[in-house]
């Protein structure tokens, strides 16, 4: 496998070489779970920060827009992965990072995937509903397969929910696994 090159370069709000690699990360991080690039680099910006971060001074330092800004922040404030912190004197929100991984993981499952999950039997049935109508049975019988697997993967989505919430301590929000779903692992 080959190495993954990453540039050095400064970029010209200011970031130094190790800011701008450690960003690239979390940009990474963010492609790969589905949101945006924007909420990757304001999160890697805090992360890099050695203070609290106003606004402000995340548009300056990562040259994005103030509207992808003000999104990244609301989208990392309800998923927990970003505070408001109090700086006296100031009158301006300055914003720190979470930089506990079990807290980060926790938020997204909670907020991202899991209403996604429950809603996705919704989804399933209005699909069958479509399957119901095809005219060439031999379509109408591949369909309904398919669709028999989708229901099987979140049943065992399902399933698992709970025992990874349990594993991340954060149990509360899921009920506890039954002897049931342990047949998934």
């Amino acid at each position: 496998m080959e190495a993954q090159h990453i540039d050095p370069t400064p970029r010209p709000t200011g970031l130094s070489p190790w800011e701008t690699a450690t960003i690239e990360v979390f940009i990474h991080a963010a492609n790969l779970i589905g949101l945006p690039r924007s909420v990757g680099e304001i999160y890697g910006c805090l992360f890099c920060a050695p203070v609290p971060q106003t606004f402000d001074a995340l548009v300056a330092r990562l040259g994005i827009s103030r509207g992808s800004v003000s999104q990244g922040l609301k989208l990392l404030r309800q998923l927990g992965a970003v505070e408001v912190h109090y700086v006296p004197g100031s009158r301006k929100d300055h914003y720190l990072p979470e930089l506990s991984m079990k807290r980060l993981v926790h938020g997204f499952v909670r907020d991202q995937f899991a209403p996604n999950l429950e809603s996705g039997g919704g989804r399933l049935d209005a699909i069958a509903a479509l399957i119901e109508s095809e005219a060439d049975p031999a379509v109408r019988e591949h369909a309904a397969q398919r669709i028999n697997t989708l229901r099987t993967w979140q049943g065992r989505m399902q399933k698992l929910m709970p025992i990874m919430m349990a594993a991340l301590g954060g149990a509360n929000f899921f009920s506890q696994p039954n002897e049931a779903q342990q047949d998934i692992i």
